[in-house]
């Protein structure tokens, strides 16, 4: 047999990748939404999808090497009959991208998500909201006769949550399920629109494109009076800002006896009713054992800072003279009120006699005051302010308009508001300086939109995959090794993409078929189902 008949291919963990996208039906999806043409050897959707595969390969390709980082993989395989590396060009997927956002970015991602929502049984009772910043290299600076449509998103300054306000950014608006972390809802926005102005809309959208009624849960900036007001019909759950007034004295009058505990470890609560901006409301003030620690640690530096920061400045203060003692009294009293945790004790003016300005000045000239003044004081702590501190330290307050607590307890609304981690784990992965967008490229503001929105699919992919798996585990009552070779019932999908590392599909002349499938890895692919098991020749 000729060398020439026998080939090798990398599979690796790409084959769970591609099973999940078919099962979540998103070729067909796609090639049912967006423009095809007969002589086309790779479909939209197959696109769509050899970019998944991209994004979660891991290896930071950007789309300049997207043809590269086929070489050498079973593309035909994992894509389709036909489908080469040299099909899959820059070209090609910058159109893809083009007709990506001509359909509509936002509107086609909540299709696709919820769709495969309901094919993997995902639970939508509770949706969680939030947003982030990503930065991108390049001026985008785009000609004011330019106009385009749909309108773009403008990728400029604003506040960036990378702390990179050198750059240029847009925004990211993402909503997950509280079952799975799943993703539901993602909207690329502007970079320097503020989350407070638009997350009552966006709920609203999201809303209208739902047939089923969900608690949406935000952090702060959802709180306010005009959002509120918006969010009429819809059942919310945020957290209040500490800087309202209100906030500020539910916080510090909360006795500790009115603090029960909750089965959540290290957390306890007390319930209010009450109504802001006209919404009837219950508040839940809580208390975390773990916040209250890193917050007073934090107090505790804060109050040593601003005592060496308050001597500097009355050293400052003390050497300076005043005309009158009213005037060195008011200085005193304005440097005092820039403090938050110290105050001024023992002020006393002190007089000087007034120096002449040269040894030829007269002495007697009657337009001169006699007498100059200064001030002398001592810097201590204002024990009031830090007692007020140190009783909200540890302390929040989540509120609802859900007001039956048989519909939603105390502990319930806890629960939801600890899961709105499940976006910021979003984020996370999307900024991972693996993932193939870690820094954005592209240099039309459309291209840079709908990868951000290809971005969201990825994860999308790997929250249903992880998703799929951990239930597997289960509802089997059995466990895989971890990286530390224990076992877990809970492995991140990322772990069992490195398992699967130098899994190839050899071909010897007619013959097909997948070596290095070990034992464990077979094991595996048992809870991961028949759309990834195809893929290895298992089905």
């Amino acid at each position: 047999m000729n060398a020439s008949e026998i080939s090798v291919q990398d599979i690796d963990h790409s084959g769970i990748v591609a099973g999940v996208i078919d099962e979540m039906g998103l070729v067909n999806l796609l090639n049912q939404r967006l423009k095809q043409h007969p002589l086309q050897v790779v479909s939209p959707g197959q696109a769509v999808k050899a970019m998944i595969l991209n994004g979660l390969g891991f290896v930071s390709a950007p789309l300049y090497l997207f043809e590269q980082f086929f070489v050498g993989k079973a593309t035909e395989h994992l894509l389709g009959e036909g489908i080469r590396a040299e099909h899959l060009n820059d070209d090609r997927m910058g159109r893809v991208l083009d007709e990506l956002f001509e359909v509509g970015l936002s509107d086609l991602f909540v299709e696709i998500a919820l769709n495969a929502a309901q094919r993997f049984g995902v639970a939508t009772t509770s949706v969680h909201l939030d947003s982030s910043s990503f930065h991108v290299d390049g001026k985008y600076e785009r000609p004011s006769s330019e106009v385009e449509e749909p309108a773009a998103i403008a990728i400029t300054y604003g506040y960036s949550r990378d702390h990179r306000a050198d750059l240029k950014q847009f925004v990211v608006d993402l909503m997950c399920s509280g079952d799975g972390d799943i993703p539901l809802y993602l909207r690329v926005g502007d970079g320097n629109e503020s989350d407070k102005a638009v997350f009552a809309q966006l709920l609203r959208q999201f809303k209208a494109q739902l047939d089923f009624d969900a608690l949406f849960v935000a952090d702060s900036a959802l709180y306010s009076q005009e959002n509120l007001q918006a969010l009429a019909g819809l059942r919310w759950l945020s957290r209040v800002p500490a800087t309202l007034t209100p906030a500020k004295d539910c916080l510090q009058d909360t006795p500790d006896d009115a603090l029960v505990p909750t089965a959540l470890t290290g957390y306890r609560v007390a319930g209010f009713t009450g109504e802001f901006g006209g919404i009837a409301q219950r508040w839940l003030v809580v208390e975390s054992d773990a916040r209250q620690a890193s917050d007073l640690k934090h107090l505790a530096k804060q109050i040593t800072k601003q005592q060496q920061t308050a001597n500097t400045q009355l050293r400052k203060l003390s050497r300076q003279r005043f005309a009158c003692a009213a005037d060195a009294l008011a200085s005193a009293h304005k440097l005092d009120s820039t403090w938050r945790y110290h105050r001024l004790a023992q002020v006393t003016v002190v007089e000087h006699p007034l120096k002449a300005k040269r040894k030829t000045a007269p002495t007697h000239d009657a337009s001169l005051p006699p007498l100059v003044f200064s001030v002398q004081a001592e810097v201590i702590e204002d024990a009031t302010a830090i007692a007020t501190e140190t009783r909200r330290a540890g302390r929040f307050i989540l509120a609802t308009n859900v007001l039956d607590t048989d519909v939603l307890s105390d502990e319930d609304m806890l629960r939801e508001y600890k899961a709105q981690q499940s976006t910021e784990r979003g984020f996370r992965f999307l900024k991972d300086p693996l993932f193939f967008t870690s820094s954005v490229f592209l240099k039309s503001p459309r291209r840079v939109a709908a990868l951000a929105m290809v971005m969201g699919l990825c994860l999308l992919v790997y929250s249903l995959g992880q998703r799929k798996l951990r239930q597997a585990l289960g509802q089997s009552k059995q466990s895989l090794k971890n990286q530390l070779k224990k076992p877990t019932q809970t492995p991140t999908l990322r772990w069992i993409f490195q398992c699967f590392q130098s899994v190839h599909l050899v071909g010897i002349g007619n013959l097909t078929q997948v070596v290095n499938l070990t034992e464990e890895r077979q094991h595996i692919l048992r809870f991961l189902g028949a759309a990834c098991q195809k893929y290895y020749l298992l089905v």
